[in-house]
């Protein structure tokens, strides 16, 4: 038996004995070489200053104030928004487009944005980098308004077996986080600040009034607490379906049911987005979110510094 023929005889085993060649399927733009750049200029009263905000999606670049929508048909949103408080026009970036081989990555850092105007605003505020699958609405209003901004998670239907991209961090040295929301001095947090990746499979329901509700139909979660020595590569993580309570490795602040998030319904209204329970394990979701952030603790919370690296996202089958 030559070569060629051995290889499609063994093919052929795998298939019937239900070990089929694995595939991949690339979340669009997910390998991060495309971004649209945006020029948007502050409000004289702050200093009147240029930014450069990124945004993940086709070659292009916006200039003026105008609120950011997803172009291309890209599903990636980013912490990158265009602010409008009092009537003050600011900036937050707190994720790059940034050099990785012959192409780009988001880059996804940790910062403080201070917006300081005599007499009127005086905030500091914490913001960690995050990219994620959905949308924002511009431009945000105030930090209470923030989350209410955020359409999380895209239409999806199908059943990966598991998520897999490039990833490099480069995390700080505190022991605990800080929460700062403008409104009060920064509060200690007990806690190394982490990075992480999510993936969640929702099957949602929409009622006659508007309501949002799911049940969770697939879970993958993972925190990063120490800093790599360069670019980890095709890191692979499986998505677990159905009730994952008792299984090995659960862990149920990354992995419990969420009740934060915010949708916007078929009316185009944002209304909370609450999980009600655990899906079987065969069943078909209806949407998909996938997120990476740069600090693991929610809204305003994190340690200053705190940076991933992310490429070449994509989906297992």
């Amino acid at each position: 038996m030559d070569k060629a023929t051995l290889v499609i005889v063994m093919a052929s085993l795998f298939a019937k004995n239900g070990m089929a060649q694995e595939r991949e399927e690339p979340i669009l733009y997910g390998n991060m070489d495309h971004w649209v750049t945006r020029r948007i200029t502050e409000s004289t009263i702050i200093g009147g200053n240029e930014k450069t905000l990124y945004e993940i999606g086709p070659d292009r670049t916006l200039t003026g104030n105008t609120p950011y929508i997803n172009l291309g048909h890209s599903p990636w949103a980013t912490s990158n928004v265009m602010a409008k408080v009092m009537g003050i026009t600011k900036t937050n970036q707190s994720v790059y487009r940034d050099a990785h081989g012959k192409g780009y990555c988001a880059k996804l850092t940790t910062h403080i944005e201070h917006v300081k105007v005599l007499g009127m605003i005086n905030i500091s505020v914490l913001a960690a980098g995050s990219v994620f699958l959905g949308d924002v609405r511009e431009p945000i209003g105030g930090t209470k308004d923030g989350e209410k901004a955020l359409n999380w998670g895209v239409p999806y239907t199908q059943r990966p077996k598991a998520i897999r991209f490039d990833y490099r961090t480069a995390l700080s040295a505190e022991t605990n986080r800080i929460k700062q929301t403008g409104f009060s001095k920064a509060q200690t947090i007990a806690g190394r600040d982490c990075a992480t990746a999510l993936l969640i499979l929702q099957k949602r329901t929409e009622d006659a009034n508007g309501n949002v509700s799911a049940s969770r139909v697939g879970t993958m979660a993972v925190e990063y607490n120490k800093s790599t020595n360069g670019w980890v590569n095709n890191a692979t993580y499986p998505v677990h379906y159905g009730d994952i309570r008792n299984t090995s490795g659960y862990n149920a602040r990354l992995m419990g049911l969420r009740s934060t998030d915010y949708v916007r319904n078929s009316k185009g209204k944002s209304v909370p987005l609450k999980e009600t329970g655990w899906a079987a394990a065969n069943e078909t979701p209806t949407h998909l979110i996938v997120q990476f952030s740069s600090s693991n603790g929610g809204a305003f919370i994190g340690s200053p510094g705190n940076t991933i690296w992310i490429d070449n996202v994509r989906l297992v089958f």
